[in-house]
C-alpha cells in the first residue's frame, strides 16, 4: 500500500462512515485493491466496492440478511442502514471474522447442503450466469495468441449454447455462485460462508461443480476428499449428464481468469498458457496440475 493509494481511499471511508453513524478514526487498511477493505476499531470491516457496483452491493446485503434469518453460518452485517454511497462507490459494513483458513471439501459440502435445502428466497437475486466476465477477461488477456483467443471464444459460444439446452437436474435454489474453499472457509474453528457477491438463483449443480473440478480437472482435491464431499452432501454431480457442460464453464472461467491476471502480472503468464494448452488437448488428459492464482 502506498500513501497515494491510501489517501483517496480514506476520503471515501470517512464519508461512508459518517453517513452510517460510525467513526473512521483509527481505521486501518486491510487491502486496497479494486475492492478496498478497511478495519475500524471495534472489529468492524468496511468494504468499499467499485463505482457501478451499487446493485451488486445491495444484493449482497439482502443475501447476508436472509442467511442470518435462516441461521446459515455466514458473514454478518453490523446493524446500520446499508449499503451507502460515498463518492459514487457503494460501501458495506461487516462484523470482523476470527482468523480463517480454507474450508475442507467436507466443510464446503456441509455449508452447501444447508444452503440448497432452503426454498428460493423472496428477494431479488437474478438468475445464474456461469459466463459472467468471460468476454471481458478475454479482451484483457494480452499475453495470449490470437489463435488461442479465437479458440477460447469458440469454446465460450459452444458452452453457452449447451448451457441454454442443458439436461434437467436438481430443482433451482439460491446458489453461492463461487463455492470454492477460499469462500466457504473455516473461521474460529467452524465452517462459514463468505464472499456473497455471486449469489443468484440457479442449479445447485453449479456450486457442486467447483469441488468436482478441483478433483477431476485441477488435481487440487484428492479422490478421497472428493468422496468425502459427495458423502457429506449426498450427491455426486459428476454422475449427472450435464456435468461436462458446467465443468467446461468452470474450466473456462478459471482459464480466462489466469489469462487476465497474466496481462498485469507476468508471473502468471506461464500458468495461463498452460491452462489453455490443457483445454486444447496439448497437455494430456485430466487431471492436470493447475496452480492457484493469488
Amino acid at each position: 500500500m502506498t500513501t497515494s493509494t491510501a489517501a483517496p481511499a480514506r476520503h471515501v471511508l470517512e464519508e461512508a462512515c459518517a453517513m452510517a453513524g460510525l467513526n473512521a478514526a483509527g481505521a486501518e487498511p486491510v487491502r486496497l485493491a479494486e475492492n478496498q477493505i478497511w478495519r475500524l476499531p471495534g472489529r468492524v470491516i468496511v468494504r468499499i466496492a467499485q463505482s457501478g457496483q451499487a446493485t451488486a452491493a445491495a444484493r449482497e446485503v439482502r443475501v447476508a440478511r436472509w442467511l442470518a434469518q435462516q441461521g446459515v453460518p455466514a458473514v454478518r452485517l453490523i446493524d446500520v442502514e446499508q449499503p451507502v454511497q460515498a463518492q459514487g462507490r457503494p460501501v458495506t459494513f461487516w462484523k470482523e471474522l476470527p482468523p480463517q483458513e480454507h474450508g475442507s471439501p467436507r466443510d464446503v459440502a456441509y455449508l452447501l447442503r444447508q444452503l440448497h435445502a432452503l426454498p428460493v428466497p423472496d428477494i431479488e437475486l437474478g438468475y445464474l450466469n456461469p459466463f459472467v466476465r468471460v468476454t471481458e477477461r478475454l479482451e484483457a488477456a494480452t499475453t495470449i495468441s490470437d489463435d488461442d483467443r479465437a479458440w477460447l471464444r469458440g469454446l465460450h459460444r459452444d458452452l453457452a449454447a449447451a448451457w441454454a439446452d442443458r439436461p434437467a437436474g436438481l430443482p433451482d435454489r439460491a446458489v453461492h455462485g463461487d463455492a470454492w474453499p477460499g469462500n466457504l472457509v473455516r473461521a474460529g474453528g467452524e465452517p462459514l460462508m463468505m464472499d456473497l457477491e455471486r449469489f443468484s438463483v440457479g442449479p445447485p449443480e453449479w456450486d457442486l461443480v467447483s469441488t468436482a473440478v478441483r478433483a477431476k480437472t485441477t488435481g487440487a482435491a484428492t479422490s478421497k476428499e472428493y468422496a468425502e464431499f459427495c458423502e457429506a452432501y449426498g450427491f455426486d454431480v459428476t454422475e449427472w449428464e450435464g456435468y461436462p457442460i458446467l465443468a467446461g464453464a468452470r474450466e473456462l472461467r478459471m482459464t480466462t481468469y489466469a489469462a487476465q491476471h497474466a496481462a498485469s502480472n507476468p508471473e502468471w503468464a506461464d500458468q495461463a498458457q498452460y491452462r489453455i494448452d490443457c483445454l486444447r488437448g496439448r497437455s494430456g488428459p485430466r487431471p492436470w496440475s493447475w496452480k492457484g492464482i493469488l
